[in-house]
């Protein structure tokens, strides 16, 4: 049997828990995991007919210029030019917010909801999307982080907050009728950097956003 030929393009758009990254035991590790073992190499097993695209940053955030890690982590500033560069683009699954916690930014749940729809609103004006129309999307509430390890201090104050994330950024998409997931719902952070994933997180999150496609789309 021939394999399935992909009919259907999905952007993932997302930081390091999209990008592979490994929870780090110290700060500057460059940890990945193995293509095979990354959620966006089997959630593209699970969806044959579609083209799976990983577009994750590390250190990604919404809309923040990060003065520290540099400008070019801010989400809304790129992501014009790369929905233009996998165009058309059916679905745009958009998982942000984690890094928006950093004590750095100064911002709350409801401030990462608010900025993950101005995001929402570009990509559905941006004309990349078959025929020239809208893509898709599917919005993903990152699972709380924990205040652990080589990473606490950055992200000191952000575990209270990210508690209620789920909750301002699913009231966020039911009020521009996108789809949702919840991933705190299906994994947790590793307890080694309180940020990151283990690696048995990634079949369990590739298995939610695979039934939330087939659902939505």
């Amino acid at each position: 049997m021939q394999p399935a030929t992909p009919t259907r393009t999905l952007l993932c758009y997302g930081d390091s828990n999209t990008h592979g990254t490994m929870p780090m035991h110290s700060l500057g590790a460059l940890g990945r995991f193995s293509r095979p073992h990354r959620w966006t190499t089997q959630l593209a097993a699970a969806l044959p007919d579609w083209e799976v695209i990983a577009e994750g940053h590390p250190g990604r955030t919404t809309l923040h210029d990060d003065p520290i890690e540099g400008a070019h982590r801010n989400g809304l500033t790129v992501l014009p030019s790369v929905l233009e560069s996998h165009r058309p683009v059916d679905v745009v699954l958009l998982m942000l917010g984690t890094n928006d916690l950093k004590e750095r930014f100064s911002v709350n749940a409801g401030d990462i909801a608010l900025s993950l729809e101005r995001l929402v609103r570009v990509i559905r004006a941006s004309g990349a999307g078959p025929m020239g129309g809208a893509p898709g999307v599917l919005v993903v509430a990152p699972p709380p982080i924990l205040e652990t390890g080589c990473l606490a201090e950055i992200f000191r104050g952000g575990a209270a907050k990210s508690r209620d994330m789920a909750d301002r950024i699913g009231a966020m998409a039911a009020r521009n009728g996108t789809a949702f997931v919840d991933a705190g719902q299906v994994v947790q952070v590793s307890p080694v950097d309180g940020v990151h994933y283990e690696a048995e997180s990634t079949p369990l999150l590739a298995q939610a956003f695979a039934a939330a496609l087939r659902a939505s789309f």
